[in-house]
């Protein structure tokens, strides 16, 4: 089976083509204003240097940034209402309490809250409102507003009041998307409001993308089945991706990660992706990267989906370089995709970190004549600021004193030329430049639950059961295999402080794709 993987970053569109014996062929360019016309580029020079048809290729795999970038930068969003099923509990936070208030006003946040939610246990709070979600409803349509997120108290434990107000809204207002939160978030009743909310005003910009990437599949002739990388490192096909676009969410260093463990052969490591514009650092463990414990922030918002835990400085090939009073300063800023139009040796008046790593002779790019004028001292003081920021990514993912091997990976990798960082051996894998679209290429499918069951109700065997099941099915969902599909982690934590020998248990299952 032939896989194509792409990864499209801000600097760079990298792909690379995997068969049961390993990566056939590679390509990278700069990503493209509009994307996809670099997505159509990247597949057709594949196809050219690997020498096959496009009808060879079984399957592509796609990391983008797209989504994540559009909340970030405030745009492409949909207007989306929140409507949380709690009261009379939960009243003295509404939803979007804590938002950014040029977020909330970008997807003119409106937030309503009516009875209804369960216990951790599955029992109601108060019966769903269904009078006040119809009057609701009628507001919503009568203001254009075609996106909804619908966040229940407890809804991971007991899912039957989003399912009865999503059937609700569809019949007062079809043609609605309706995010439902037990689909994406953990037990946390705001984080996972916050992520469904997030979720929702992408939908539109989703099925926009989504067919964008299908047309320049089609355009390239290549007829095998789309997906889409997770943030977990694991695949979904691009119908749940078109669902569930904030699940692509920090998916290009989690491909970065798996691509690095696939090409070196490690399993446990510390990973530095240096892309264009920024470095993101990580643990990987068993060749899957470390989960964040904690809520993750998106775009100023608090959201509890899984994540990666990287570590990100403004630190890339791209990267500008000042001198200042206090010294030289190395990015945030970046010139990004531009770099082969304003960096230094290629005839632009910008000096970017690539500029100081050809003048050093640390790189071959461009022409180093346009660079070799520099000051001495100005080149070994950005050189020292590029390594510090690089040991500090390394620290801040280090979380033992295990001698554990730094894996560079990345276009921006043409920075690190040191035997060590941070006191820990350095490696570059072979193709490490494109090791997120490797890592894309390669990815599995999984599934997650998170659920509180009271154990006084239900047995502990028939709880793991039903948790496993929920798991599988949420795998098989995405575009897993249903024969396979094995459970890679179990957490079980008793809830002291509820009733009923309350126990939160959480399963994720993973499997090869369904092809």
């Amino acid at each position: 089976m032939i896989r194509i993987g792409i990864d499209v970053g801000g600097t760079n569109t990298d792909a690379a083509m995997i068969t049961p014996d390993g990566v056939l062929a590679s390509c990278k360019i700069y990503t493209t204003g509009d994307i996809m016309s670099g997505v159509r580029t990247a597949l057709s020079r594949l196809l050219e240097i690997s020498g096959q048809p496009a009808s060879a290729v079984s399957a592509v795999m796609i990391g983008t940034t797209h989504f994540t970038n559009a909340v970030v930068q405030r745009r492409d969003l949909a207007p989306t209402a929140a409507i949380r099923l709690g009261l009379p509990a939960s009243a003295c936070l509404p939803p979007m309490t804590d938002w950014p208030t040029d977020l909330r006003d970008a997807i003119a946040g409106r937030g309503y809250m009516i009875a209804g939610g369960n216990e951790f246990d599955g029992r109601e709070i108060a019966p769903l409102d269904e009078t006040a979600l119809r009057g609701i409803a009628a507001q919503l349509r009568a203001q254009g507003v075609g996106s909804v997120a619908v966040s229940s108290i407890f809804s991971p434990v007991n899912a039957e009041m989003e399912h009865r107000a999503e059937a609700i809204l569809n019949a007062e207002m079809p043609g609605v998307h309706v995010t439902k939160s037990h689909e994406i978030g953990r037990i946390g009743l705001l984080e996972r409001e916050n992520a469904s909310i997030l979720n929702a005003c992408l939908r539109d910009l989703s099925r926009t993308v989504i067919t964008a990437f299908r047309d320049a599949l089609a355009q390239s002739d290549i007829q095998g089945a789309m997906y889409l990388t997770q943030n977990d490192g694991t695949l979904m096909d691009a119908g749940f991706a078109e669902r569930f676009p904030v699940m692509t969410f920090a998916s290009g260093p989690t491909n970065s990660m798996r691509g690095a463990a696939f090409l070196s052969g490690v399993a446990d490591a510390i990973v530095v992706d240096v892309g264009g514009t920024t470095s993101d650092a990580g643990l990987l463990r068993g060749g899957l990267p470390r989960q964040a414990g904690i809520a993750v922030e998106v775009g100023g918002v608090r959201t509890n989906f899984r994540m990666p835990d990287v570590f990100s400085v403004g630190l890339g090939g791209g990267s500008i370089i000042r001198q200042a009073e206090g010294g030289i300063t190395v990015g945030p800023d970046s010139v990004g995709y531009r770099l082969a139009d304003e960096g230094m040796v290629f005839g632009g008046a910008t000096l970017t970190t690539t500029d100081i790593m050809v003048a050093a002779g640390g790189a071959s790019l461009g022409d180093r004549s346009r660079v070799a004028d520099l000051p001495p001292a100005l080149v070994r003081d950005a050189r020292r600021a590029i390594t510090a920021l690089l040991e500090q990514c390394v620290e801040r993912a280090r979380i033992s004193a295990d001698m554990l091997p730094v894996l560079v990976v990345g276009g921006g990798s043409i920075l690190v030329d040191h035997e060590t960082l941070a006191g820990l051996p350095v490696m570059k894998p072979a193709h490490f430049a494109v090791a997120n679209a490797v890592g894309a290429a390669i990815a599995q499918v999984s599934g997650e639950t998170d659920r509180v069951y009271s154990l006084a109700t239900v047995s502990r065997d028939a709880a793991m059961a039903d948790a496993r099941k929920g798991a599988m099915d949420m795998a098989i969902a995405a575009g897993a295999a249903p024969d396979g599909l094995e459970v890679i982690d179990i957490e079980e934590i008793p809830l002291a402080y509820l009733p009923g020998n309350a126990t939160r248990i959480r399963i994720k299952v993973i499997g090869d794709l369904h092809v």
